[in-house]
């Protein structure tokens, strides 16, 4: 039963009751006290308990305080909501009501701002999570919501979500906006306009010829139609370009001057390449500090900052590149680059890209985990994406209805599909996830094996044997699969033996003489940017312990693997840069193998081996003896691999997660 409304009246009109305090209140007798219904203000306004006695209540008296009875104003009955009364049932209930009044239009034009409901996965063990996910867009961004507070808050709008985010933020004070991005203020510190840094129109449009030559084919994170259009109009007007526009051209620039040789630049912008370099790699940070990297959901934004961190991927500290690498992936996550389009109702275009965004993304975080020695990743479960469609360029553009068809041959996408080709495989199939921890561990000696032949002869079926010897890329792609599967059977290999560690050095020598062809092939010359990032720990490693063991290279085996050693030594001249504690490493490992065990011919010294012997003799003049570790004094060949000598092999050899294709393309 309804509890009665009480009539609006003064206090002082409100008749009393009178209640029989001996009776617990249940009848009124005439030893009752009247009370009044309702709390005196002083008590509410004290936060008190109040007998409601008249004309005072004890605590008013006690207090000695006016005792003011007033009746409070009457609740309005709420109506009751009927449980399909949700956002789009009250939207489209207002709209009817405005049709009807002759105040909307009876069609009202869709908007560009909406919420794309995700269709159901294909059965599997990783997709449950994307069940109840949503792709907010529109207005060109994109916003992933997995989550169920964020799902049943109503927030199905981008621009509201925008909008909401940014009325959340404190209003900046003092040190500006940027004060409340701390990772952005580390960048620069300050936001400026760059409209200054540009490059003339023509200027740009060789940055951009450059960029597609030597940066493309290898990346393929950029839709060169639509793209080229851009830089065409607003590389004419600076001040045009958008917030993420500006990143995207910038990176471009960075990046292609980053691809170009010295004599290059000097010859077509009068500059060096260290201060175009320079030049554009300040605007680039600039200008993701001036489009709020940090919160961006815009694919040009996101693009542009991933092409950034493959070019800086050895340019910078590698534990400051790890944090970077991870602002990456949780940016890629807000986005839902992590899902696949097809599931979230995506245009067959918008697809496409992400697919090859998000398959630059993941490896560059393994070998940030890699170098940086945190080996921390993605977990395989934690994504369902899939590979990009062998496709060219032209077969897709913004605004397609329909699903482009896939090549059988060799498209524009050859050579980032066979690195994701090997990246897929080894994480869903080859691999095994450890029960703590975010590593993984392959299987035993054999199934590796196994597992590398039946890469192999995938990539081989689907890619490498539509190949052209005279096509750089072609080329590069052939020697860089080449040189994997034989850096993997290199590691699985490493058992004690003298027959085993003949193998060893035969399977290491095919993957340096694929380096060492590369860098003479004058045709793969502009891609050198690419495999001078690779560093082929595990076969320099094999060749210069068996080089330091005398008696098992022949005189003229002798002689050849030495030359080998210095053709990697001069294709890497970062090695005696030596500003990564294995660099060092390497370094002293082939000082003692060459103490040990020169060429029959060793005079003149070759050049590296008097830089490495320079180096040597600094160190031990600033180092005092009594600062030396006991570490020093044992065999760089045993620091570096533990020795072939009396070796145990772990046959669960560790990798980090996705470990296969960082090990092959990024820091071997």
């Amino acid at each position: 039963m309804a509890t009665p409304i009480l009539a609006i009246a003064p206090a002082w009109n409100k008749p009393p009751i009178s209640i029989d305090a001996s009776n617990n209140g249940c009848y009124p007798s005439q030893h009752s006290v009247k009370i009044m219904p309702y709390t005196c203000q002083a008590c509410i306004k004290r936060k008190v308990k109040c007998d409601r006695a008249i004309p005072t209540c004890s605590s008013c008296s006690k207090g000695k305080a006016e005792c003011i009875y007033r009746e409070p104003t009457p609740r309005t009955r709420k109506r009751k909501r009927e449980p399909s009364d949700n956002v789009q049932d009250r939207l489209a209930r207002y709209e009817k009501i405005l049709q009807d009044n002759g105040l909307l239009a009876t069609e009202i034009e869709s908007s560009p701002r909406s919420v794309q409901e995700p269709t159901p996965l294909r059965a599997s063990s990783h997709t449950d999570a994307t069940k109840t996910g949503k792709l907010i867009s529109g207005d060109g961004k994109s916003r992933y919501v997995d989550s169920t507070l964020w799902l049943n808050s109503g927030e199905t709008n981008m621009r509201e979500i925008s909008d909401d985010e940014e009325n959340c933020q404190p209003a900046p004070t003092g040190a500006g906006p940027l004060s409340q991005d701390p990772i952005s203020g580390a960048l620069l510190g300050l936001s400026q306009g760059l409209v200054h840094n540009h490059p003339t129109h023509q200027e740009a449009m060789q940055l951009w010829a450059a960029y597609i030559n030597n940066v493309e084919p290898l990346c393929k994170v950029l839709h060169i139609p639509t793209t080229g259009k851009m830089i065409e109009a607003v590389s004419r007007q600076p001040n045009t370009a958008s917030k993420a526009q500006e990143c995207l051209l910038f990176s471009i620039y960075y990046f292609a001057v980053f691809s170009m040789a010295d004599e290059d630049c000097v010859s077509s912008f009068g500059q060096s390449r260290s201060t175009l370099m320079a030049k554009y790699q300040f605007a680039l940070r600039q200008s993701l500090v001036n489009a709020s990297w940090l919160k961006t959901t815009e694919m040009p934004v996101m693009q542009a900052y991933v092409l950034f961190l493959i070019a800086m991927r050895t340019q910078m500290d590698p534990h400051t590149f790890w944090i970077w690498t991870g602002v990456a992936i949780r940016i890629a996550q807000r986005m839902g680059l992590h899902r696949d389009g097809e599931a979230l109702g995506l245009s067959a275009f918008d697809v496409q890209m992400r697919r090859r965004l998000f398959w630059q993304i993941l490896p560059l975080d393994g070998y940030a985990g890699q170098v940086s020695g945190t080996g921390i990743s993605v977990a395989p479960d934690s994504w369902d994406i899939k590979q990009p469609l062998n496709i060219n360029d032209d077969q897709i553009y913004p605004g397609m209805t329909h699903q482009p068809e896939e090549q059988k041959g060799a498209s524009e996408m050859l050579f980032c599909l066979t690195k994701t080709e090997l990246s897929n495989f080894y994480t869903r199939t080859g691999v095994r996830k450890k029960k703590v921890g975010a590593t993984i561990q392959f299987r035993d000696s054999a199934e590796i094996e196994k597992l590398i032949d039946e890469v192999e002869s995938t990539i081989e079926s689907r890619y490498l044997r539509y190949c052209d010897i005279v096509n750089p890329v072609h080329v590069l792609t052939m020697g860089i699969v080449r040189s994997a599967a034989n850096a993997v059977r290199l590691r699985n290999r490493m058992i004690t033996g003298e027959n085993e560690r003949r193998e060893l050095c035969a399977l290491a020598q095919k993957i340096i003489e694929t380096d060492n062809a590369l860098y003479k092939n004058p045709n793969t010359k502009q891609f050198q940017w690419y495999y001078k990032a690779f560093f082929l720990w595990d076969a320099l490693i094999c060749i210069l312990t068996s080089l330091g063991k005398i008696g098992f290279f022949s005189r003229a085996e002798l002689d050849t693997t030495w030359r080998k050693v210095s053709d990697v030594y001069s294709n890497h001249p970062e090695i005696l840069e030596a500003k990564h504690v294995h660099l060092v490493a390497v370094g002293k490992a082939t000082l003692e193998a060459w103490a040990l065990n020169p060429p029959g011919n060793s005079t003149p010294e070759p050049d590296f081996i008097t830089a490495l012997q320079s180096q040597r003799r600094e160190k031990v003049v600033r180092q005092k003896v009594e600062d030396t570790t006991a570490q020093d004094d044992v065999s760089s060949f045993d620091m570096l691999i533990g020795g072939f000598d009396g070796m145990e092999r772990n046959l669960e050899y560790d990798f980090n997660l996705d470990g296969m294709d960082w090990m092959f393309w990024e820091q071997l």
